[in-house]
């Protein structure tokens, strides 16, 4: 069993976000960070720091310095402080508090994980539209270190099949590791079954769920995986943390060695500040996911319901139309590529493809792996909703796309239908 340093936990922190961002009802009606002239519906990219969020970390910024690592009494209340977030961090995926380790992010999970179980020839199975910090380290493992990796493939919705899984896991597999929601898409795969084969064949399963956690229920006893990613950045917290649940009785090699923190799995003086943070974000998500996770599947729906009633038989819907995140909305636009369309709507900040490959004039490899045309991934605009989305952005950013769609001599012309 790993041990972390911990005197016991503190009294929960009360940090609610600042009076002036609450109506009577208690909802928040803006964030200090956004532009009220600009349409957020990028929230897969990154979030705002919800501002209970800040209130809760800033006095680890400011005043407790103390390392946790110590003994003396300033490391006390950093101490307590990590202890629970750590707990937090647990109660968001059902977990417990040891098998949670801090990392500076979402990317740093994925790595550890990987290169942590698969020994240099070994065998890893992944699937095409995983993120690049997957893709990239299989493939570092492959150059350097002669690893096999099997790619699965996807369908036209983005989904793994069991089977291919079943076909392609052997004896000899250490390690599975598929996404548990795509960045691009929302798509959610069947982690859970899938996880459940490859423990039939002796495998370990890791699972990036980046883009899940905090935005749909997620339970590591349910899911039946062995390892999975948490960053900060996707629930509300600041860029630079982030987690990796390791299953109790998991032997992972760690990526940073050093002092032992972390129950020796990672390495460095603990970033109290930014974990006290990512457990706060996580306590929230885990209360208010179930109410949120209903009123943004309601605004993307009414957000897709817009755009094809205003461009009638051009809207076409990349991914699974169920199984996906409750905020994302992945559609091309027939004649209309979307860079051009998002660029003729500046008030609208959106994305046509992964968040990684920002200006990339190449199309989505994921939707190309969907075995999309490369007109439609072009034609591609992800919109993705969080929680300072409202209605009334929903309708003013359909019109708006829709306008541009329609505008003569404006995006609708470059490409053909």
């Amino acid at each position: 069993m790993r041990c972390f340093p911990e005197d016991g936990l503190p009294e929960r922190r009360r940090a609610g976000p600042p009076a002036a961002l609450l109506t009577e009802s208690g909802r928040d009606v803006g964030h200090p960070g956004l532009d009220e002239d600009v349409i957020y519906l990028d929230y897969n990219a990154t979030t705002p720091v919800d501002p209970r969020v800040a209130e809760a970390a800033w006095p680890y910024v400011s005043r407790f310095f103390g390392n946790p690592s110590t003994s003396y009494g300033y490391a006390e209340r950093p101490r307590r402080a990590l202890a629970e977030a750590r707990s937090e961090v647990a109660g968001l995926i059902g977990s417990r508090p040891e098998e949670i380790v801090f990392t500076s992010g979402g990317s740093e999970s994925d790595v550890t994980a990987i290169r942590g179980l698969v020994p240099p020839g070994g065998h890893v199975v992944t699937q095409r539209t995983e993120h690049p910090a997957v893709l990239r380290t299989c493939q570092s493992l492959a150059r350097l270190h002669g690893v096999r990796v099997t790619y699965l493939p996807v369908d036209e919705r983005g989904l793994v099949d069991p089977a291919e899984l079943e076909a392609a896991v052997t004896a000899r597999t250490h390690l599975v590791s598929i996404m548990t929601a795509n960045g691009e898409t929302g798509v959610l795969q069947p982690v859970a079954e899938l996880a459940g084969i490859a423990h039939r064949h002796g495998a370990l399963f890791h699972t990036d769920a980046a883009q899940a956690a905090g935005k749909i229920p997620l339970a590591v006893g349910d899911l039946g995986v062995d390892l999975l990613t948490v960053a900060g950045h996707k629930l509300y917290a600041p860029k630079g943390i982030g987690a990796l649940y390791v299953r109790e009785g998991v032997d992972i090699e760690p990526l940073l060695h050093g002092g032992g923190q972390e129950g020796g799995l990672r390495a460095g003086t603990e970033n109290t500040a930014y974990a006290v943070a990512l457990g706060a974000a996580s306590r929230i998500a885990a209360e208010e996911t179930p109410r949120e996770a209903a009123r943004l599947s309601a605004l993307r729906d009414l957000l897709h319901l817009r755009l094809h009633q205003r461009l009638p038989g051009r809207v076409l819907l990349n991914g699974h139309p169920g199984r996906r995140l409750p905020g994302t909305l992945n559609v091309s636009v027939s004649g209309a590529r979307g860079a051009d369309l998002l660029a003729a709507t500046p008030r609208v900040a959106a994305a046509t493809g992964s968040a990684c490959h920002t200006g990339d004039p190449e199309p989505s490899a994921v939707l190309l792996a969907m075995g999309l045309d490369r007109d439609r991934a072009l034609g591609a605009v992800r919109l993705s909703l969080g929680r300072w989305t409202t209605e009334r952005d929903v309708e003013t950013a359909a019109r708006l796309l829709a306008d541009a769609a329609h505008r003569p001599g404006g995006p609708a012309a470059a490409v053909s239908p």
